[in-house]
């Protein structure tokens, strides 16, 4: 028989005589009475803790389960409702956020379309960040768009924009903080009460930072939502994404959905993001040290005109930061050449160790170009009111070594800034301390 965690079993690490009380963890401060730390919490990985259980979480690969009869109460029927595999990795993601099981999907988007569709109807309305994944505002502004529900895409960072943006039919606000590719921070707690003010809920997306460096729903928001396939998993090898709420009525509306759209995720997916969730506070921790340091080496560099980080912000952000985030800022960075986009052209192809890529939140140091992969379905206009200048490149750091870094980064630099003729030739290195 394969052991699994059940929906409604209590959380017990499986430590001896451990109790949670009063520790302090590494994720920022002092947690409350009772509330383990993220790093117990992702070790334990979802596995169940009794006498002669695997350590490791079972792929549970069927589509199908048993029933004793037509009275069966047993909570696995049809692995496109639920599966063993899929509600351990649920279990821990709720756990971090003190919350009910959370609901997986199949990718992120999956995550937001069924968040969306769950809440919404014809004639209601959202109020957007204007600075978002690009997938989020196709999703807004090309599908929702044609089945009557209205968004409008506002500065996030100001509470009063967001106020001035509800409608009596706003029934969602959603935000991203940090925001993706600028980095711009929004105070959580102040726009979930513009929200809650004005009859509306709040959605964060907190990929970046994940439940280790942010809880969205201590500050006031009503859904964390999530690409596991990002930092959460880590290891760029399985798609994924989730809902977390404390609202059971929210929760049971998008299981509804979820099985109506057969949206979840695959049990193998789910297995290797539960492999993943065991090192994420280790990996971000580790990763965010290293992106401050190279956010604050490309401040100092000639040849970028601007860095964006929390940590680099203006005083309200870099206070708002402090604030926020528990202990750390996330392990993506996002700057823009002196030279714009010829510049970022030639810097991505002469980097060796930075990897251009469309993805962020794995083990390697990936380079992404904004405007022509994450953002290329948004408007030039709306990415330019929004930030995203068309030379600006994202960086997701790591876990290399910050000086193997600094120097693959520092030579593309001076390469792609080298005068015309000298591109191709071995030059002095640049002084980018």
């Amino acid at each position: 028989m394969v052991s699994t965690v059940r929906h409604d079993q209590q959380f017990s690490p499986g430590i001896p005589g451990f109790s949670g009380e009063g520790d302090s963890g590494g994720n920022g401060g002092a947690r409350p009475a009772g509330r383990a730390s993220a790093d117990t919490l992702c070790v334990g990985g979802g596995a169940a803790a009794g006498d002669g259980d695997p350590l490791v979480v079972p792929i549970v690969q069927s589509t199908s389960f048993r029933r004793a009869g037509l009275e069966s109460t047993a909570e696995h029927a049809y692995s496109r409702v639920s599966n063993p595999t899929v509600a351990a990795l649920e279990q821990v993601l709720g756990r971090l956020e003190d919350a009910p099981p959370a609901v997986c999907f199949s990718t992120g988007l999956a995550a937001e379309t069924a968040l969306f569709l769950s809440l919404l109807r014809a004639g209601d309305h959202v109020v957007c960040g204007r600075a978002v994944y690009g997938g989020t505002t196709r999703l807004l502004q090309r599908i929702l768009a044609e089945l009557g529900i209205a968004s409008d895409f506002v500065d996030a960072s100001d509470p009063q924009a967001v106020r001035a943006a509800l409608r009596p039919r706003t029934r969602l606000v959603f935000i991203e903080s940090p925001s993706n590719p600028t980095l711009e921070l929004t105070d959580i707690a102040a726009v979930a009460a513009v929200a809650h003010a004005g009859g509306a809920l709040l959605a964060v997306d907190n990929t970046f930072l994940t439940a280790v460096l942010q809880r969205p729903l201590d500050l006031g928001a009503d859904l964390s939502v999530y690409s596991t396939t990002k930092f959460i998993e880590g290891h760029s090898a399985a798609l994924g994404g989730a809902v977390v709420a404390r609202s059971s009525e929210l929760l049971d509306r998008l299981r509804f959905l979820r099985k109506c759209t057969g949206a979840i995720q695959t049990p193998f997916n789910a297995w290797l993001t539960l492999q993943g969730v065991k090192t994420l506070p280790l990996r971000l921790r580790q990763q965010s040290a290293t992106a401050a340091r190279l956010a604050a080496w490309l401040a100092e560099s000639a040849q970028v005109a601007r860095v964006h980080y929390p940590a680099l912000g203006a005083a309200a952000q870099r206070a708002l930061a402090e604030r926020q985030h528990l202990g750390a800022h996330g392990a993506v960075v996002s700057f823009e050449l002196v030279g714009g986009l010829p510049a970022a052209r030639e810097l991505l192809g002469r980097v060796r160790l930075c990897r251009l890529a469309e993805h962020v939140g794995s083990v390697e140091t990936l380079l992404t170009h904004s405007a022509s992969m994450t953002h290329a379905d948004v408007a030039p206009a709306e990415r330019r009111e929004a930030g995203i200048a068309d030379g600006l490149l994202r960086i997701s750091v790591g876990l290399e070594d910050i000086d193997d870094l600094i120097a693959d980064l520092g030579l593309a630099l001076c390469r792609a800034s080298a005068p015309d003729g000298a591109a191709g030739e071995e030059v002095a290195p640049c002084d980018n301390r």
